[in-house]
């Protein structure tokens, strides 16, 4: 598919249960009987569910957000300048996209452009990471009266379709992991470390006998103590509580645990996505939502270059080019990327300028992030940066075309997953918000 923006021509990111329970391990949920603040969390969750229904199952929309900690360089990523002030050490390569090129540290997914779109012009006002991380997650800046849930939680709360397995999770989470914000703690995503290991707690490592007895006594003790109290009828037999339980439980005994569990796949397909975490990380998110999962988060650290940027941005490279080629293609092979919406990108770029560290800083002003599936436009790129930017002007963005504020980026992921955009909701203190106060970026949106 041909670019939107012709670069010759333009100078220019225990266990969340099924319908929302809790995240927490099994430890956790076999302890918590003295503490009714998670479980009455999660009896919200679950009404609000209940009262909303279920949405079809047959076709579920799912995000896999690869998340690149610590600012990516867009020079030595997306959107190269090679041979100008600002190109650093790289070279721009040919892609399988008409007229679309990316920097050689990516040559693998150079291979797979003609899935994905670009959106080179994404710009912020915030350069701290961990604003800006709060920014890029939720959509929203930082406020001192309330927090935003992440995308995962929104998926998750505009759709209470069950699962055994938890539906928001985030792999090697870094500093940061996705979190429910207004909508709740059980929103927050379920957090794992490297698939190579196995979920922990999750196994029982009692024989059978002995565990069923722990079942009767969680049952017998902690669910009567649970409900004095809080119900007028304690010949009540069940609670929201207790549906919790079962669900908690569901999960231990269910098959699709396996998911998370990569070592089952054949050797060629492990090398595929390379060998560290991250790739693991990227295997593992294909397979979870396969399983059940709406939104796997997969994180990559290493990008934050202030000292010796090509060495640092290189490395990493090095990680991200066969994990995220290997998944867009198997996402594709498995007809899974129409219902499958990846994002790629970190919290802001990296400065035109090399400082005399070797190392670029922080750059919110026209940075990348790349979209593929669910709807998105494949071979197209949106917006662009000038590979001789003003960067003494008081406004960095005059040198960016079609400008794409963090706002906007959140529309257009939102759109392309059917979570509406522009939906109204309400907080926990009756705050009217809208889910997103940008628009969607129409042009890379195919329907």
């Amino acid at each position: 598919m041909e670019s939107l923006t012709d670069p010759s021509n333009n100078p220019m990111n225990p266990f969340r249960l099924c319908n929302h329970q809790a995240h927490f391990s099994r430890r956790t949920l076999l302890g918590a009987g003295a503490g009714g603040l998670m479980m009455s969390q999660i009896a919200s969750v679950l009404a609000r569910a209940d009262e909303k229904g279920v949405t079809d199952p047959k076709r579920p929309l799912s995000v896999i957000l690869l998340w690149m900690e610590g600012g990516p360089s867009q020079l030595e990523t997306f959107d190269p300048h090679p041979g100008t002030s600002i190109g650093g050490d790289v070279q721009a390569i040919a892609t399988s996209a008409r007229e679309i090129q990316i920097a050689d540290t990516l040559p693998q997914v150079a291979e797979q452009m003609h899935l994905a779109s670009l959106v080179r012009s994404v710009t912020s006002k915030e350069g701290d990471h961990q604003r800006a991380i709060y920014n890029i997650k939720t959509g929203y800046r930082p406020a001192t009266t309330i927090v935003h849930p992440s995308i995962g939680a929104a998926l998750c709360h505009s759709d209470p379709t069950a699962s055994d397995i938890p539906r928001h999770i985030s792999i090697v989470p870094g500093n940061s992991p996705g979190r429910g914000g207004y909508l709740g703690a059980a929103y927050d995503a379920f957090k794992i470390g490297d698939p190579a290991s196995k979920v922990p707690d999750i196994r029982r490592r009692v024989d059978e006998g002995r565990y069923a007895r722990r079942i009767d006594d969680l049952y017998d003790v902690v669910e009567r103590e649970f409900r004095r109290g809080r119900l007028a009828d304690l010949e009540k037999q069940r609670t929201l509580h207790t549906t919790a339980t079962d669900a908690a439980l569901q999960m231990m005994s269910s098959d699709q645990l396996d998911a998370f569990d990569v070592s089952s796949e054949p050797k060629e397909v492990l090398q595929g996505f390379g060998d560290s975490s991250f790739g693991r990380g990227c295997l593992a998110a294909t397979r979870l939502i396969e399983a059940g999962a709406r939104c796997v988060e997969v994180t990559l650290s290493g990008w934050d270059s202030h000292i010796n940027n090509h060495s640092l941005q290189s490395s990493a490279c090095e990680k991200l080019d066969p994990a995220l080629a290997s998944l867009l293609k198997r996402l594709k092979q498995r007809d899974r990327l129409d219902t499958t919406l990846v994002v790629c990108g970190g919290e802001f770029g990296r400065t035109p300028s090399i400082n005399p560290g070797g190392g670029r800083d922080h750059w919110p002003h026209g940075f990348s992030t790349l979209l593929a599936g669910c709807g998105i436009r494949g071979g197209a790129v949106y917006g662009g940066t000038s590979p001789d930017p003003k960067l003494d002007s008081n406004d960095p963005t005059t040198d960016i075309t079609n400008s794409v504020t963090v706002a906007d980026l959140h529309a257009t992921i939102l759109s392309a997953i059917g979570v509406p955009y522009d939906e109204e909701l309400y907080t926990n203190v009756g705050r009217p918000i809208l889910r997103s106060e940008g628009k969607p970026i129409d042009a890379i949106l195919t329907s």
